[in-house]
């Protein structure tokens, strides 16, 4: 069982820049604006240490809206709620204020290991500023610097001292397979609802207004799917604009950590609004997907609202939900056209229609996406793809394929050795991924093509280069 530690404090007191030196990565957005840090971030640690950072405690009114301000409360408490640990970050160099003082009061009815971490002193010459915070009460008091380093052996010191490791808990779960599922999406089509729904529970801060959610959030889940069970990695992004509408550093700063989400997951679900439909920064932020050989898969929320209009509408009785569901499918197919085919799922965050679907999907394109092919029947298929319309000439001459291997997962990669690559069409090209699509249940799995032509095969450096590869 993992050791929980939560930083907590008042806003600009240096947390999230702590919570970024101790995991030794950039994953919390540091910001000078207070409020910065919204819902909890959480990171494990070496040695089975779960990490979180939240947001800042104490926000006025006139700095957040008072929703937005009490949802951000409620994240503070499940995080003080879930952790064994708690790490108490002050501001040293604007002295213990009232709202520390606060805090400190609330800390105590939680009666749980309080460590006071004095943050922004640099040097040996500055922790007598750590006496200014002696009133607060507790005993254990850590003077760092988040930004310089300054004092971190001493923080890791006390963070190993909770390091717990259970070897056989590790050899029973050293097979387990995480699957990690981005969302991806425009502002306000309920990215940050359906994650909730999902988990069942408020994890994520959700509110009308566009851009509440800023760093990229993961979340664990465990979900049985055929009597099989799947560990889930869940990642709940900040909304994506189109980058001529990004106008501060802060909205900058939540696109990069967006985009760097999908390098991480092994599926992104693009999240949609059935009530606007397919936009311009959907199709690109597709095309980022697609660049980067993710599976993928679309989700139309808000469908409870399509379900309201049909049973509102005069001509109810002659269009079905069914049948609407049907059109909207066909429209998106002839607005995404240039795209293979890919899964459609068609949900509700608000009254849970369709949600489990999600996870379902998320599971079986990942079975998908995992499989190998076995060479013997790849070339089958693409042997009978050759028999039933056979490639154009090309002056005068034919692409021909000696043979296929699948030499990779995620994306599907295949290695095709050939006579000529600059043979095939475009057109052919497409025939072909349709057909081995098809064959082998790829939809939603982006394939790439890695042509070996006959003279490349005497030039190996050519064949190690990214000449000839194509991804469909």
């Amino acid at each position: 069982m993992s050791t929980s530690i939560a930083l907590v404090g008042r806003p600009n007191v240096g947390k999230s820049r702590l919570f970024n030196r101790l995991v030794k990565r950039r994953i919390s957005i540091v910001h000078d604006q207070p409020g910065t840090t919204r819902d909890v971030i959480i990171e494990t640690l070496p040695n089975d240490i779960t990490l979180m950072d939240t947001g800042g405690m104490g926000l006025s009114s006139s700095q957040e809206e008072m929703t937005l301000l009490s949802a951000v409360e409620m994240q503070v408490h499940f995080a003080l709620q879930a952790a064994e640990v708690i790490f108490f970050v002050v501001d040293a160099r604007m002295g213990c204020v009232p709202l520390d003082c606060e805090i400190a009061a609330m800390l105590r009815k939680f009666s749980k290991k309080v460590y006071l971490i004095v943050n922004k002193i640099d040097s040996e010459k500055e922790i007598n500023r750590s006496d200014a915070f002696h009133g607060l009460g507790f005993s254990d008091v850590i003077p760092v610097s988040a930004e310089h380093g300054y004092g971190e052996w001493d923080l890791w010191k006390v963070i190993n001292q909770y390091a717990q490791s259970n070897e056989n808990e590790k050899e029973n779960n050293a097979t387990d397979t995480t699957i990690k599922i981005n969302l991806l999406g425009r502002p306000n089509v309920g990215k940050s609802s359906i994650v909730n729904a999902l988990l069942k529970e408020n994890r994520m801060i959700v509110n009308p207004k566009a851009g509440t959610t800023r760093d990229s959030v993961r979340c664990n889940l465990h979900f049985t799917v055929n009597h099989k069970g799947y560990h889930f990695q869940l990642v709940d992004t900040a909304g994506l604009r189109e980058k001529k509408k990004v106008n501060t550093s802060l909205e900058f700063f939540s696109a990069l950590r967006s985009e760097r989400a999908i390098d991480f997951a092994d599926i992104t679900f693009l999240v949609v609004d059935a009530l606007s439909g397919i936009r311009r920064q959907d199709k690109k932020l597709l095309g980022q997907v697609l660049e980067k050989g993710k599976c993928f898969a679309l989700i139309v929320n808000k469908w409870d609202f399509a379900d309201d209009h049909i049973k509102q509408s005069a001509d109810h009785q002659c269009c079905s939900i069914g049948d609407f569901q049907e059109k909207f499918v066909a429209a998106i197919r002839k607005e995404l056209f240039a795209l293979a085919a890919f899964p459609i799922l068609f949900v509700s965050a608000k009254t849970g229609y369709g949600i489990e679907h999600i996870l379902r999907e998320g599971a079986d394109l990942f079975e998908r996406a995992s499989a190998m092919v076995s060479t013997g029947k790849l070339n089958r298929v693409i042997q009978n793809l050759f028999d039933r319309h056979p490639p154009a000439a090309v002056s005068g001459k034919r692409f021909k394929i000696y043979y296929a291997v699948h030499c990779k997962t995620f994306p599907f990669r295949l290695k095709i050795f050939c006579n000529r690559a600059q043979r095939l069409s475009e057109p052919y090209r497409r025939y072909l991924e349709n057909g081995i699509r098809s064959a082998f249940d790829l939809s939603g799995c982006p394939l790439v093509f890695e042509f070996i032509d006959k003279e490349m095969r005497y030039a190996p450096s050519l064949i190690k280069s990214d000449k000839g590869c194509a991804l469909l």
